[in-house]
């Protein structure tokens, strides 16, 4: 091995143990990329993929499912796109929930005993009406106002890369989901990522939301502090 080649060596072998090391090459540091989607299309419903997700993934937004057997069914059988809670969605919430009432000398509020009419205007926010992966925002700079299930409500998508290695928008495809709250302004609007996007099922497209967010986007505890 020549002097040249010998130095080539000796600068990739000290980057390459840098990176496992360090663990600089990875972005599971990131809570962006704390669920990790090794399966890009599930032969099933959505509903069928949510249940087959390991324990502590979904058992939360199952719970709330088992609680409304018209949106099981939906995510069954229609054609949707679903912006998918983990757990951690909702443990914050209900933890925050119930800070309040403590201080208030309220009794606790968990998922399984929440009202059950504000829940499900909830939850409905999260199920968007068709099926569409990335491609249909892609090209829409502004993002695009969709209409959530049973109350209509009005959410709006938006198409984004997310910064890799340096390179802003170098990274994966995600998408930003807002509840805009009936504004035009931005800066009123409560806005989460899909960190994990396009898991296609046989009746609808799954895009799983990033574990900092809180369910609800800030109203949980508003409108269940009855």
């Amino acid at each position: 091995m020549n002097s040249f080649k010998h130095i080539k060596y000796i600068v990739f072998l000290v980057g390459t143990i840098s990176c496992l090391g360090l663990g600089s090459c990875s972005k599971s540091d990131s809570p962006y990329y704390d669920y990790e989607n090794t399966v890009q299309s599930y032969n099933g419903s959505a509903l069928d993929y949510l249940k087959a997700q390991p324990a502590g993934t979904f058992d939360s937004l199952l719970l709330v499912l088992e609680r409304y057997p018209d949106l099981a069914d939906t995510l069954q059988n229609a054609q949707v796109t679903l912006f998918a809670p983990v757990n951690k969605n909702f443990e914050a919430a209900v933890k925050y929930l119930n800070i309040t009432r403590s201080n208030q000398g309220k009794e606790p509020i968990y998922l399984n005993d929440a009202n059950g009419f504000l829940l499900e205007q909830l939850i409905c926010k999260y199920i968007i009406r068709g099926n569409r992966d990335t491609e249909a925002y892609i090209n829409e700079r502004d993002g695009i106002l969709l209409t959530s299930i049973i109350y209509e409500y009005p959410m709006h998508v938006k198409y984004v890369k997310l910064s890799s290695s340096g390179f802003v928008s170098g990274g994966a495809s995600s998408l930003n989901f807002s509840n805009p709250y009936g504004s035009v302004f931005t800066q009123d609007w409560v806005t989460t990522i899909a960190n994990t996007v396009n898991i296609k099922t046989n009746n609808a497209t799954i895009n799983i939301l990033t574990p900092i967010h809180n369910f609800g986007f800030d109203e949980f505890t508003l409108r269940l502090n009855d």
